[in-house]
């Protein structure tokens, strides 16, 4: 990660006679040429391969750019996680990647339902005869608890039926109107794979074991908007203290300022200031949009260091 690291270092010289656009552009060329140079030392012989492998290709998918040789291979890893990851990437990426129908059939196919289930999913997001396609082959194998009600709602989105009634889930916060709706989408896109909840667990309490701290009740989350949204954006690197507890810091936070738009980041942040036992304000999106004009140079993560020089934890 040290090659990731300093590829994602622009010189300052002649940095200021780019236009932003031009920056933005070398900034990903760098960290994907990075990124692969990193992928090409990776042990292929460690049982977590896979799993870096796929950290991967969310930082390529993060950069807008998907390495589409790096997803394929991945929808054909051992591990059905990982399987199901990928079909995730390739469902929000499918403008990037040629044959995406072809591969959700064969992933519908898989023999891990979870698998089958992501394909499903997918399959609504599609014309007609593409998700059908997807659907049919689902069909030719069991389909579970978990997939016959998605099953279902795909099929009657593709086909104009009835839609089918969900009920309400139950949410654990104050929130009321428009911020309980921003609430709610945040929800959403805390759960999905190779976003919050992946490393830091639906429950919010992290994974202290692989470096990945709570989001309960510390200030990183519940103090400074301006801190919060800089991390969220930019992604974050380097030791940090969480509540007492040190964590190295060796495995960056993803930058979401490519995957998520101004809106989705404030949604995502406000559900996380308003659960697991958190009670924070509203991140509003002006907010967000503000933050993400004022960063627009920032190339790289940010460090813990960095960010308390800026915006100092709070008494």
């Amino acid at each position: 990660m040290d090659v990731l690291l300093e590829n994602l270092k622009l010189h300052e010289d002649g940095a200021r006679m780019r236009t932003r656009r031009e920056l933005r552009g070398r900034d990903a060329e760098d960290v994907l040429a990075a990124l692969r140079n990193w992928i090409d030392n990776l042990d292929e012989n460690s049982n977590q391969y896979e799993h870096h492998l796929l950290e991967a290709l969310w930082v390529s998918w993060g950069l807008n750019q998907v390495e589409e040789p790096l997803l394929r291979q991945l929808l054909q890893a051992d591990d059905y996680r990982v399987r199901a990851a990928a079909v995730r990437v390739l469902r929000y990426t499918g403008h990037q990647v040629d044959e995406q129908a072809d591969l959700l059939v064969q992933s519908a196919g898989d023999e891990h339902g979870r698998v089958r289930l992501e394909a499903i999913v997918t399959a609504s997001w599609l014309n007609v005869n593409e998700g059908l396609a997807i659907l049919n082959e689902a069909a030719n194998h069991p389909l579970d608890d978990w997939m016959l009600p998605t099953y279902e709602a795909a099929m009657a989105r593709l086909t104009g039926g009835p839609p089918v009634e969900e009920a309400e889930e139950e949410v654990e916060t104050d929130l009321t109107g428009n911020d309980l709706d921003l609430y709610k989408q945040g929800r959403e896109i805390y759960g999905r794979d190779g976003y919050c909840g992946t490393c830091h667990q639906p429950d919010g309490n992290g994974l202290s074991a692989a470096g990945f701290p709570t989001l309960s009740g510390t200030r990183w989350v519940n103090g400074s908007e301006e801190r919060l949204i800089k991390l969220t954006l930019h992604g974050l690197m380097g030791p940090i203290e969480v509540l007492g507890e040190e964590y190295p810091g060796s495995v960056p936070m993803t930058p979401f300022k490519g995957m998520l738009d101004d809106e989705e980041v404030a949604a995502v942040l406000t559900y996380v200031r308003n659960s697991f036992g958190n009670e924070a304000s509203v991140i509003s999106t002006e907010k967000v949009r503000e933050i993400r004009e004022e960063t627009s140079d920032k190339s790289g993560f940010y460090s813990p260091n960095q960010l308390l020089q800026e915006h100092p934890l709070e008494n």
